[in-house]
């Protein structure tokens, strides 16, 4: 955690819930990551605000994309008492640790932003708040993301049946960015109702997400005698990616674990605009997602 800020483990009981790491590993895959100032990949590095180009290093060099942001393995640090904002009613049945960073400006980013993430353990499962505010004195594009693998308890997501509550996604190109959008209707990537994820591959997004009143979004990975496991996210998170593995360079974490990104904009949105929020000089996005084991 102290790493990225992200959450390497979370078990239910005996069981591990995510496909996480040691303390001795370095982070697999983005397993667990944070995912900002934008999630996923960025087209050579590259983006134009108010007629300035800005150059990010690039990070996927065999593609040459940007993925996944800045601040993946950067120090993150225990806020002080005084300056937390917790979403949550002191003395409540839970447990929570808050962690936090501030991305200055760099090359490529211009931006100053105050990142924040709250862990809470209660009743109803895990849930992870995150907080961007923009410390800058004029606006500030941004997109958040997060990479939680959900294991497969069999050890292979084939077994697994998933629901997702998505009448589009995007079709991408051999560099992972987005190359249209298509109605998953009639389609493989049709998960609106539940069914076995069987050999297919994934590695794609997903938006125009079905949402309960209250605002939530529910993703469900299911084992052949019924378990459950959900992960939901808030309706700050419009887009969500789906990867079953198939690419990661460890052959041993292929296809055992689901991973479920929820996001709050599309891939390449720093070019594209596709779902890119705008923060003013000293506003905040808040946005968060849990699991819950049945």
């Amino acid at each position: 955690m102290e790493v990225g800020g992200g959450i390497r483990s979370y078990r239910v009981g005996d069981e591990d819930i995510l496909d996480g790491f040691s303390e001795q590993e370095i982070c697999p895959a983005g397993s667990g990551q944070l995912l900002a100032p934008w999630p996923n990949r960025l087209r050579d590095g590259r983006f134009d605000w108010n007629g300035t180009s800005y150059q990010t290093a690039i990070t996927e060099v065999p593609s040459n994309n940007a993925i996944h942001g800045l601040i993946r393995w950067v120090n993150w640090t225990l806020p002080e008492p005084e300056t937390l904002h917790s979403p949550w009613t002191p003395g409540s049945p839970a447990e929570h640790l808050s962690v936090a960073y501030r991305l200055h400006p760099q090359p490529g980013w211009p931006w100053a932003l105050d990142l924040r993430v709250a862990y809470r353990l209660g009743e109803h499962g895990l849930e992870v708040r995150t907080w961007a505010t923009n410390l800058s004195g004029e606006p500030c594009p941004i997109g958040l993301g997060w990479h939680p693998y959900l294991k497969a308890p069999s050890g292979r997501v084939d077994d697994m049946s998933l629901r997702v509550p998505a009448r589009t996604a995007y079709r991408c190109d051999e560099r992972g960015l987005p190359a249209g959008r298509i109605s998953v209707e009639g389609t493989d990537l049709d998960f609106q109702e539940p069914r076995r994820i069987g050999s297919l591959a994934l590695d794609t997004p997903f938006t125009d997400i079905e949402r309960g009143s209250d605002g939530r979004a529910v993703v469900e990975l299911s084992t052949p005698d019924g378990k459950t496991i959900k992960l939901w996210m808030s309706s700050q998170y419009t887009h969500l990616m789906l990867f079953t593995g198939d690419t990661i360079h460890d052959d041993s974490r292929r296809r055992r674990a689901l991973a479920v990104e929820p996001m709050t904009a599309a891939p390449d949105m720093l070019r594209s605009g596709d779902g890119r929020r705008v923060l003013e000089p000293g506003d905040t996005l808040e946005a968060a997602w849990g699991i819950q084991v049945g």
